[in-house]
């Protein structure tokens, strides 16, 4: 009866996030994680600091499936006097009943066991175990007893017992490595500045690091596999560049102690911006071939800009959220621009514009203040607006109102109109136009967006005036004169047939849309076309391979042979398809063919990343080989905790039981 009455008495006195932040303002948490890789669980001490802002009876955690033990009070200080503290465990809650003071300090202590079910990741990489967490949109709550508040922030200082084999990377600075009798380990990290709780985040796994300091000293620390030395450079090409150009373009210091990146196996996204500790997607990890057609220099940039919008100051509420991924892909487009060039930074702004406007076209759009947006309207229509503004009141005005923003909301939560008034401040003018035109309509003005680019851009306006739908004489002769690779790659794309010797003398993206667009092949290119195999793009032997196989079938064995030691990205895209083709050339016999189709069905283990083992799982489907393990593969993937893997998986499963 006496626990009936306890936990309908929190029932009745629970709070909202926003009221609970009225009463007590949680300050840090202190922890020591015991991480069980054999039994996916995660055993934790913590102990939470806090003021009591009025006199409340009970407050709460979210903590979700979770068993605690040993939960304790301190009053003050922490050599205080610990005391048993009563508590309820209800709604993945934990609610602690106890009469708060106003104005008085409390350490609460517990101990927890949880297995995580999503937010914490057990996975096997080389037969070696990797543990990675992913907090935004799946909440720090599944794995850490933690506020699901984005408003709600405060200092996380992590601890954990590992095996002295392996690394274990959090947040902050890295403060203890101490060696424990029984020859583990305990690390321990520290933070300065309050952050949201989904920025709370580790990795454990084998890796090495490479270090680099920026221009205003801070330490820029790089993960990789031990294996993948030689893709270090290529990988993390201009990290310490794009750091220092964004210090210096945002104007307002980095805000951490330290900044991290790790890569990691089968991750949800490309990467997340955990404060100071951004942890990526190792499809990322590239050689310096790869970096040609897919690397790592978009996400590198949108993940740091992160640190400034979205870690320092957060958007309040799903609203808001282009004042995060708005913010950062508008500044990871001008970090491109200081590697890439004016040109570069035009002509994706121009994409954005192209792929909004679809958008629009096919009914999808939305306020940019709609929760329910989309990834698109959230980070191409946020940067646009963000362009479009600087572009209305000038750079000046536009960079003073970012840092102003920055200083006057750092550690804080943030709405629109809490930006906008910054800059209205500056301009002098009201600013309502602006943000009813481009931030509130549904519609996305693209015609205003284009015409800022042209005004802006004479590449642009190259780019626009070619155009061969309409089969001009004049589409040759671009092809033979100076106009930008852009707009060569389009004519090629609208008019494949113009291609000719002399075209193949262009640049590597030039060479690299000749494989995709040019796929039947005159003789009188042949030779020129087969020297596409020998460039340094995955993405153009993917494709020249294919072409030179379907378009001379008695060369069949020439091209195999120069390609048969090349696996290309992390997925094996080149690898696979050669494969492929190899059992499909019955001549060709400089290999063993059950060998090669094993193989085949291996990409589809779960030992493999999302990305190969879905196009392993494709091309069985082609070759309508699907066997008895390949099914069985497929029925795993379906419990995976990448949603595109499953998704794939319960879609192909479907298709097989039609045919």
């Amino acid at each position: 009866m006496k626990k009936f009455f306890i936990a309908f008495c929190f029932c009745i006195v629970s709070l909202s996030y926003a009221q609970q932040t009225e009463y007590v303002d949680f300050k840090r948490a202190d922890a020591l994680l015991n991480i069980k890789v054999d039994s996916s669980k995660v055993k934790g001490k913590v102990s939470y600091h806090l003021d009591i802002l009025k006199s409340v009876d009970s407050i709460f955690l979210d903590a979700v499936n979770m068993s605690f033990n040993n939960v304790e009070i301190r009053v003050g200080e922490t050599n205080a006097e610990a005391k048993q503290l009563n508590y309820t465990y209800h709604n993945q809650r934990i609610y602690f009943a106890y009469q708060f003071k106003k104005n008085s300090s409390y350490i609460i202590s517990l101990d927890y066991v949880v297995k995580p079910k999503q937010a914490l990741y057990f996975l096997q990489r080389e037969n070696e175990p990797q543990v990675w967490t992913q907090g935004q949109g799946k909440y720090t709550s599944h794995w850490f007893p933690s506020l699901d508040d984005v408003n709600d922030k405060m200092i996380f200082n992590l601890s954990a017992i590992k095996d002295s084999e392996y690394n274990f990377i959090a947040n902050g600075i890295k403060t203890d490595d101490i060696l424990l009798p029984n020859g583990q380990e305990k690390v321990s990290y520290t933070m300065q500045k309050p952050i949201s709780s989904y920025l709370l985040a580790f990795v454990y796994g084998r890796y090495h690091k490479k270090t680099e300091t920026s221009n205003s000293g801070v330490s820029l620390e790089y993960y990789f596999y031990p294996e993948d030395s030689l893709k270090v450079e290529p990988t993390y090409r201009y990290s310490k560049k794009m750091f220092d150009f964004l210090e210096e373009e945002i104007g307002f210091t980095y805000p951490w102690q330290i900044y991290k990146q790790v890569p990691v196996h089968d991750f949800l996204y490309a990467g997340m911006e955990n404060t100071s500790v951004t942890i990526f997607s190792d499809a990322f990890m590239v050689d310096a071939i790869g970096f040609n057609d897919k690397n790592y220099v978009n996400v590198n940039a949108h993940e740091l800009a992160h640190q400034w919008f979205g870690d320092l100051v957060t958007a309040s509420s799903g609203e808001h959220h282009w004042l995060q991924e708005g913010f950062a892909t508008y500044y990871a487009l001008l970090a491109e621009r200081e590697v890439f060039g004016e040109d570069y930074f035009n002509f994706k702004l121009l994409q954005s514009i192209i792929e909004l406007s679809r958008q629009d076209l096919s009914g999808n759009g939305t306020s940019l203040l709609d929760p329910k947006s989309s990834s698109l309207t959230f980070y191409q229509r946020g940067a646009w607006v963000l362009h479009a503004l600087r572009s209305a009141v000038g750079d000046e005005v536009f960079k003073k109102a970012v840092k102003n923003y920055l200083k006057k909301y750092q550690f804080a939560s943030v709405d629109t109109s809490n930006f906008i008034a910054e800059v209205e401040n500056l301009y002098g003018q009201s600013l309502s136009y602006f943000v009813s035109f481009w931030i509130k309509n549904k519609a996305f003005p693209y015609e205003e967006a284009f015409a800022i680019l042209k005004q802006q851009s004479s590449f642009i306006n190259e780019y626009a005036m070619v155009d061969c739908e309409a089969k001009t004489s004049k589409c040759a002769e671009y092809l033979k004169y100076y106009v930008s690779d852009e707009a060569k790659i389009k004519v090629i794309s609208q008019m494949p047939s113009l291609v000719t010797s002399q075209v193949f003398k262009n640049s590597l993206k030039v060479r690299q849309a000749i494989s995709e667009y040019v796929t039947k092949i005159p003789e009188a290119i042949k030779t020129d076309y087969e020297s596409l195999l020998n460039d340094k793009s995955y993405v153009t032997i993917e494709n020249a391979l294919y072409n030179l196989w379907v378009n001379f079938p008695l060369e069949r064995s020439k091209y195999l042979s120069k390609t048969r030691h090349i696996e290309g990205f992390s997925d094996k895209n080149v690898r696979m398809l050669w494969i492929v083709l190899n059992l499909n050339t019955p001549y060709y016999e400089a290999d063993n063919k059950q060998e090669l189709f094993d193989e085949l069905v291996r990409y589809t283990d779960q030992k493999y990343n999302a990305d190969v083992r879905i196009k392993a799982f494709n091309y069985l489907a082609l070759i309508q080989s699907c066997n008895e393990k390949c099914l069985s593969n497929l029925e795993i993937a379906k419990s995976h905790h990448n949603w595109r893997l499953v998704k794939f998986a319960k879609e192909f499963s479907k298709k097989l039981e039609k045919e």
